[in-house]
């Protein structure tokens, strides 16, 4: 494959994980993950390893932040691809309001399909300088 067609498959991987989120499609929110994915999320635990600690992140989401086009936008998504790994980044919003969160994803290529291998969420905070 080449780079550029890597880097399709992955921004169609991950629009099509925002989509299940804003859908409330747990399964689909689980695809393409690892069975060992590490998380970082902005809500404790600070980290969260192994597939099924995935799902109950966002079993936890879901339950806070109602289904719809609001629940999880994702923009400016950058995807870099090369080899058997690949990052992508982006801004996210969640719940229709206008405070940005960083999203960052690692992904490796598993028997020619791309799983994402760590995820991580943050918010930025405001020091006094």
């Amino acid at each position: 494959m080449t780079r550029e067609r890597d880097e399709r498959a992955i921004h169609a991987l991950i629009e099509d994980w925002t989509d299940a989120i804003r859908k409330g499609d747990i399964d689909r929110v689980l695809a393409n993950r690892t069975d060992d994915i590490v998380m970082y999320d902005v809500p404790e635990p600070i980290q969260e390893r192994g597939i099924d600690a995935y799902r109950r992140t966002w079993t936890l989401f879901f339950e806070h932040n109602e289904a719809g086009p609001g629940r999880f936008r994702l923009s400016d998504v950058q995807v870099v691809a090369g080899g058997d790994v690949a990052y992508a980044h982006g801004l996210l919003t969640i719940g229709g309001g206008d405070a940005y969160c960083r999203l960052t994803l690692g992904l490796r290529r598993i028997d020619g399909m791309w799983k994402v291998a760590h995820e991580h969420h943050s918010i930025p905070i405001k020091l006094d300088r």
